[in-house]
Formats: C-alpha cells, sequence, structure tokens
C-alpha cells in the first residue's frame, strides 16, 4: 500500500472514531424526547426545542448502520438502533405511506409532505441497517419506500422523479428542498439521492424492477442531467427535462462521479463500466474547476448571474476527497490521489472543529470560520464527513 494512503486510512480512522461519531452520540442524543435533537448551533449552543427533520434522523441511521457493519462496536450498533426505532416509530406515515418532512420537538409531525429526497434517505439509512445486520424490518420499510417512490414520483411518460408531493401524494405548489433552490419539478440533487439508495438496496434486495429502475437512473444522468458539452450536471429542470439555468455545483459534481461509479460496480455490468467510466472521469475532470491551490474546493459557480460562490463547506470538501480517491483506486491517477490528500491536510486544519468537535459547517471565502449555520442540524449531519472516512477504510482494508 502506498504511505500516503496508509497514513490517509489511519487518520481518518482516527478522525471518524474519536471525532464525528462520539459527537453525535454524547451531544445530539435526545434522552428526553427520543431520537436525536434537532439542532446544534454555530456556536455549539444545543437548541433541544428545534424541530426534527427526517435528513438528519436517515443519514445517521446510515452513519451508524455503515460505522457498525465496517468496525463492529456495539456503541454503533445501539445508535443505529435508536436511529432506525425513531424513523419508523415517529417519521414512517402509517396512514399514507412515505416519510414526514418534519416533526417538532417531542416527535408530533410539523411538516407531513412527502420530499423525495428525504424517502431516498430513509431507503439509504434502512437498506444499510439491513446491510449491516440483515434485519428483516429494516429491509421490509426500505422497500416499502422503494415502492411508494416508484408509485408516486417516477415519471412514465418523461422519465425522471418529481421532487415532492402533499403528505397523500397529490401535486404540490412549492417543490423546492429547501429555500435555496429553485421551485422545479425535477433535480439533479433528488435523483442522485435516489440512485445513491437503489444502489445500497441492491445490494441486500436482488429485485429485477430495483435493478431495472436502477439502470434506469444512471441512464437519466448521462442522457439528461450531464451536460455533455462541459461535463457538468445540470441542477434544476421542468417536468420535460428542459434547463433553464447555469449553475454549477463543484461539490455535487464530484459526488456525483463516483456515486455514478459505484452505482454502476453495484450493477456488475462490465458493458456499462466501459460505457461509464469515461463519463464519471469527465464529470470528476469538470468539477476540479473548482479547486483552489490548497486543495480546497469552493461552492457554485452561477455562470448566469455572473457571481461565483467560494465558501468552503464542510460536505463538498468531504466528497472532492472521496472522488479524488477513487479516481486512484479504479484508474491508478496519482494526480488525483494528490488532490485528495491536499484537501484532506485543508479539510485536518481548517475545517475541522478540534476545541469543540465534528466540523464547522464552512469557511468563508475570507478564511473566516462561518458560525452563521449549524455544527449539527437539518441538512449538516455525519453523512457526508462520516462516510468520507468510512470510504477510505472500507476502500484500502
Amino acid at each position: 500500500m502506498n504511505e500516503n494512503v496508509r497514513l490517509l486510512r489511519e487518520e481518518v480512522r482516527s478522525e471518524l472514531e474519536n471525532n464525528i461519531l462520539p459527537f453525535w452520540m454524547d451531544k445530539m442524543t435526545d434522552n428526553e424526547n427520543g431520537g436525536f435533537y434537532g439542532r446544534i448551533d454555530g456556536n455549539d449552543r444545543l437548541h433541544p426545542d428545534a424541530p426534527k427533520g427526517a435528513i438528519l434522523n436517515a443519514r445517521i441511521l446510515w452513519t451508524f448502520s455503515a460505522a457498525y457493519r465496517l468496525l463492529k462496536k456495539t456503541e454503533y450498533l445501539a445508535t443505529a438502533t435508536r436511529a432506525k426505532r425513531y424513523l419508523l416509530d415517529f417519521f414512517y406515515d402509517r396512514q399514507f405511506g412515505g416519510i414526514y418532512w418534519e416533526l417538532d420537538a417531542e416527535g408530533k409531525p410539523s411538516d407531513a409532505k412527502k420530499q423525495i429526497y428525504a424517502i431516498g434517505f430513509a431507503v439509504y439509512g434502512l437498506s444499510e441497517y439491513a446491510r449491516a445486520t440483515g434485519d428483516e424490518e429494516a429491509l421490509e420499510y426500505a422497500v416499502k419506500l422503494f415502492e411508494a417512490i416508484e408509485k408516486y414520483s417516477f415519471d412514465p411518460v418523461h422519465n425522471g422523479y418529481v421532487e415532492a408531493l402533499t403528505r397523500d401524494w397529490q401535486p404540490i405548489q412549492d417543490m423546492r428542498l429547501s429555500d435555496k433552490d429553485e421551485n422545479e419539478k425535477k433535480t439533479m440533487n433528488t435523483h442522485l439521492h435516489i440512485l445513491e439508495p437503489y444502489a445500497n438496496l441492491y445490494r441486500v434486495w436482488k429485485d429485477e424492477r430495483l435493478e431495472r429502475q436502477l439502470r434506469n437512473l444512471i441512464e437519466v444522468f448521462v442522457t439528461k442531467i450531464l451536460d455533455a458539452r462541459t461535463g457538468h450536471l445540470n441542477l434544476f429542470f421542468e417536468e420535460d427535462w428542459s434547463n433553464k439555468y447555469h449553475i454549477v455545483s463543484y461539490g455535487h459534481d464530484i459526488e456525483a462521479s463516483w456515486l455514478i461509479h459505484e452505482a454502476a460496480l453495484v450493477l456488475g455490468d462490465k458493458k456499462l463500466l466501459e460505457r461509464i467510466v469515461p463519463v464519471i472521469v469527465k464529470i470528476a475532470e469538470a468539477a476540479d474547476e473548482g479547486l483552489n491551490p490548497d486543495g480546497s474546493m469552493i461552492y457554485e459557480n452561477f455562470a448566469d448571474r455572473g457571481h461565483v460562490d467560494r465558501e468552503l463547506h464542510w460536505w463538498v470538501q468531504a466528497e472532492n476527497v472521496v472522488g479524488h480517491v477513487n479516481l486512484y483506486q479504479h484508474f491508478g491517477d496519482e494526480e488525483a490521489l494528490r488532490k485528495a490528500l491536499g484537501c484532506w491536510k485543508f479539510i485536518k486544519e481548517r475545517i475541522v472543529d478540534k476545541e469543540h468537535g465534528e466540523w464547522h459547517w464552512s469557511r468563508y471565502a475570507d478564511g473566516t470560520v462561518n458560525r452563521k449555520d449549524d455544527k449539527a442540524g437539518f441538512w449538516k449531519c455525519p453523512y457526508h464527513n462520516g462516510r468520507m472516512c468510512m470510504e477510505i477504510v472500507e476502500r484500502f482494508s
């Protein structure tokens, strides 16, 4: 093993076990109302009355399930089981199926809409729990949620998946995932996070329809979402896949490069892989336009508005490392390894919070720490950074 890779593996395993996972077990477990608290702000203050988001809970479930599968520590299984129980007992909609978007601090639904992105993450977490433990209930509900996505969100006319619906699966006016997004019926982000759980579910449930839809998702990325000219992924689409925006998300580009590759690897189809490899390399190369000399990766380029957002988000850095490690591992790209190591150095020095634990949300372009956004919350979860660490540990075991 390359000495730099060996050292990287040791460091990220330590980061996972001694910083990231303990933060979530020690500071975010809600022993009063169950599950996990909804928020710790950027100044490390706990907000015990904050609402609880489906994405946060599902990502905790995935992270600790994967950590248990990889490292076999009983405390990781206990946390994963807590997340599984809370997801099924409180977030799952017994009347209409699917997952509530948000609960209040006591576990009552406060926003019952069906955001397909969140349901995808529930599939991701439950399938990983089943993968780690063999648990039949987790697999049963992962399949139920897969069926709900296919029944209500899949567009048989234009292909792809609709963003959001009401609690009882009717059309909804505001489909946005967050207030930062455009209000369009289809997005790259949601398709990426349906691809990801479908690939994971296929690991434990070799269903023909699931296989067909997973292949179709790869096709959607290649033929609908990818800008073949630039190598970037377009972000927002109308129902018929027309795109009127020119926004580049460098972190999503590099993340998609390895997740599309992973999906093709899970399917195990050599012809598909031969077709996909040049595509994923092209996407990764396009993402590199967002690299800084210190190894970090900037956030977004609003090309049609003449604005570049140079903020350095925690999740973009994590995906930057994994995407380049993937190129090194599978294609022997030494320059990609150099980029991954450079970004890891930046993360260690500038993103990891050595005083309070976990990672800062971001550094602003001027180098200062962003304390406006949360340390833990609706969108700030242990998934991107935890997964980065586990991908490296597992790939080079």
